[in-house]
Formats: structure tokens, C-alpha cells, sequence
């Protein structure tokens, strides 16, 4: 089975990038399958920092075609402003090189106002969308009322479908008091857009299924993580797609049987984003640091970080929901200098705090503490070289989520990187 997944088994910002990077020098194809610009992923290359919200973190490797699937909302000003970017730093992206499926649905200048004026309109209520038009894009999925990128490229198509969908949603949008679109006016922006798209966009369901039975690798690319699925996440304080690894089957186009190994990334503590439960949170000086040092600032909209220690109870929930082969434990270097270390173990309230995120966020954890490690971890290139304590650490990690590490990242570099 030539397809491995990688996902987040946290609240996503696990370094997922990094690890798809590392692996994509082994793989032919490398596929984004759910999500859009809300995700960040951060590479560091040879000292170089490249940030991509859209653009498979494969993109680096000449090797590896990169391909955004179905499953993807994609916004293409800020899609083709990332390939712009690419090439100033010397690396083109040809049509060859990304493929975009013409499967995939739009992210609209209308999605992104209706989304901004309704979380303004919250107000206290607001669950910390990016404001980026992800959730009512995928609406429009849902609801059959959506644009795809096939659509999009076809310059008569995509003035049909603008007039015809435009009144409803600038009834929306007046209705939190924002200014109508203009049919014209989103067509002269978008069509410059559509034609610079065009030549990427194919039927990538074909591609990989031709890939499969090549024999060729497939490496599945997930966005956010586990705890932040639409399914099986803190609902309502989720993301508008399905994030566990089963998505790479819907999202990409392919089968159950085209996947083998699926790696669940995980901080070696815990970071969140936004609104919602967070049953290990530091409030205090410590997650302070733990921000400081591991510099937890989102990617994609710079904002800190909420910190805590390790939940493997949330951990083995991701583990199951994903069916983990693998767990890939990043920013173990954040956690140098620190005396001792906590792992919340369960819940004062049982597992029953996993059914809601009213129940979740009510729950006290229940902790394990353990020996920390003064050695600067960020020189260390076999699992041999790491302190005992930072190894214990890990292995306790491994027995609690129950889920072998075979990935350890001692640093944002490619290099810092140990695979036992």
C-alpha cells in the first residue's frame, strides 16, 4: 500500500509541514486534501523560512508533484500569490510540478465578507474563525450552491453562475450591514485570476489513480488537526472540514486500500488557537515560555498561541479516530531547561469530557509528572544522543497514546529531524 497520511492529532499547528517535507524526498506525489488558507505550514530550508497556506509542503522537493485536491476550498488570489512568492526565492512552480483539481470549490470575495461580518457579529460569542470565507465556502459545498475551479476557469461559466448566486448573498451581506458585490466589478478581478489558474487545473483523481498503478508513492497532506474536525472535534469550536486521516480518501479521490501508514503529528506539549476547550492550558508564566520559546504564533493570522502541557487522553482519541501507525513528536527542544514536566493522564470526569466541548471544557486534568533536561537537544542526530530524560519522555508518550514515535523533531530545520 503506496499511500501514507500525515495529519494533526491536536489542535493542529503540530508541524505537519516539517514532517511532510522531510518525507516528500521518498514520494512521487504529494496531495493537500482538505481544508484552505486557514492552515499555515512552515518550512525551514537550509536556514530558510518559507510559509505555504495552499501549495502542498512538498513544493520543495523538485522530485515530488504536488497536487491540491477536491476536498480543498481554494482561494485563488492568495493560491497564485503564494506560487508568486515561490518564484522570487528562485523556485517556479510549473504546471507540471502543482496540480489543481477541477473538482475543488472556490473561495469567493463574498465568502470572505460574509465570514468577516459574522464573526464580528458575534461579538463575545465569536468561536475564532480566521475570517478567511473557509466555513461559508464549504456551505456552498454542502448546500449545492458552490463554484468549482472547473467552473471557475471558464470565463462564461463563471459570469452564469455570479448572476445567478450574487442576489442571495448580498442579501447576507446587507443583512450585517456590509456593501453589495457587483457581477462586473468581482469579474474583472477574478478573470486576470482564472486565466493565470487554468493551465494547473486537471482531474487529479485520474493523476493519482494513473500514480497507484505505477506503483508510485502517494504522500496524503492533512490541514489543522484531529481535535479541530467538524465530526469529531470540540464542535462548535472546529474547523469546516473533516481533518482525520479517513478525509484523504474523500478529499483526494481515492480508496481505503491505497493507504498504509498513517502518521499522527504531535507537539510535545499543547498548543490551541482561537476559542475553545483546553483541559491542559497554562495560563500562567510557564505557558508564557512555553510560547516565548517555541514561538507560538499562528502562521497564517499571527496570533499567540494558547500553551499547555501534553494531553495524552486527547492524543489516544486522535490515535484511534486516525488509526495511527506512527506518531511524529515535534518541538521536543521547547522543553529543554525545564526542571519538570507534566502529561495529563485523564480526566477528574472520565472520558465522558471527550463526548462535547461544554463537557470538555469543564474537565480537570489529572497529571504525571516527570524529570525534565538541561541539554540544548537541537545538535542531537540519533535518538542515541538525546538526554535519558527527553528519551523517557517520548517513551512515555508512546505508552500512554499507544502508538509507536518513530519521528522526533529536535528544531524548525529539516535536518533536525530523527527518525528511529
Amino acid at each position: 500500500m503506496p499511500g501514507t497520511v500525515v495529519v494533526g492529532a491536536q489542535w493542529g499547528d503540530e508541524g505537519k509541514g516539517k514532517i511532510v517535507d522531510r518525507l516528500a524526498s521518498r514520494a512521487d506525489l504529494v496531495v493537500r486534501f482538505q481544508g484552505g488558507n486557514n492552515a499555515g505550514h512552515t518550512l525551514v530550508v537550509a536556514g530558510e523560512k518559507v510559509v505555504l497556506h495552499l501549495v502542498p509542503s512538498g513544493i520543495l522537493n523538485p522530485s515530488a508533484r504536488c497536487v491540491i485536491g477536491h476536498g480543498v476550498v481554494i482561494d485563488p488570489v492568495v493560491l497564485l500569490r503564494e506560487v508568486d512568492a515561490l518564484a522570487t526565492t528562485g523556485r517556479s512552480v510549473h504546471p507540471a510540478q502543482l496540480l489543481i483539481s477541477a473538482g475543488a470549490h472556490v473561495i469567493l470575495p463574498y465568502h470572505v465578507a460574509i465570514d468577516t461580518l459574522r464573526e464580528a457579529a458575534r461579538g463575545a460569542g465569536a468561536i475564532g474563525t480566521t475570517k478567511r470565507g473557509i466555513g461559508p465556502t464549504y456551505e456552498d459545498k454542502a448546500s449545492r450552491r458552490g463554484i468549482k475551479v472547473g467552473e471557475f476557469i471558464r470565463p462564461d461559466r463563471l459570469r452564469e453562475r455570479l448572476t445567478d448566486l450574487l442576489p442571495e448573498r448580498n442579501r447576507t451581506i446587507a443583512e450585517f450591514g456590509g456593501e453589495p458585490l457587483d457581477v462586473d466589478v468581482l469579474l474583472d478581478q477574478l478573470l486576470p485570476v482564472a486565466e493565470r489558474l487554468a493551465p494547473y487545473v486537471t482531474d487529479t483523481v485520474e493523476v493519482l489513480h494513473e500514480a497507484l498503478e505505477a506503483g508510485q508513492s502517494l504522500l496524503f497532506e492533512g490541514a489543522q488537526g484531529a481535535l479541530l474536525d467538524l465530526d469529531h472535534g470540540s464542535y462548535p469550536y472546529v474547523t469546516s472540514s473533516n481533518t482525520i486521516a479517513g478525509a484523504a480518501c474523500t478529499g483526494a479521490g481515492v480508496g481505503p486500500t491505497a493507504l498504509g501508514q498513517v502518521i499522527g503529528v504531535v507537539k510535545a506539549y499543547c498548543t490551541r488557537v482561537g476559542h475553545g476547550p483546553f483541559p491542559t492550558e497554562l495560563d500562567n508564566d510557564l505557558g508564557e515560555h512555553l510560547r516565548q520559546q517555541g514561538r507560538e504564533f499562528g502562521s497564517t493570522t499571527g496570533r499567540p498561541r494558547r500553551c499547555g502541557w501534553f494531553d495524552a487522553v486527547l492524543a489516544k482519541r486522535a490515535a484511534r479516530l486516525n488509526g495511527l501507525t506512527d506518531l511524529a513528536v515535534t518541538k521536543l527542544d521547547v522543553l529543554s531547561g525545564l526542571d519538570e514536566l507534566a502529561i495529563c493522564t485523564s480526566y477528574v470526569e472520565g472520558t465522558d469530557a471527550l463526548a462535547d466541548s461544554r463537557s470538555l471544557d469543564a474537565a480537570t486534568a489529572r497529571y504525571e509528572t516527570m524529570p525534565g533536561w538541561t541539554e540544548d537537544i537541537t545538535q542531537c542526530g540519533s535518538w542515541e544522543e538525546l538526554p535519558e530524560a527527553c528519551r523517557a519522555y517520548v517513551e512515555r508518550i508512546e505508552a500512554l497514546v499507544g502508538v509507536p514515535a518513530t519521528i522526533v523533531s529536535v528544531g524548525p530545520g529539516r535536518e533536525q529531524t530523527i527518525e528511529r
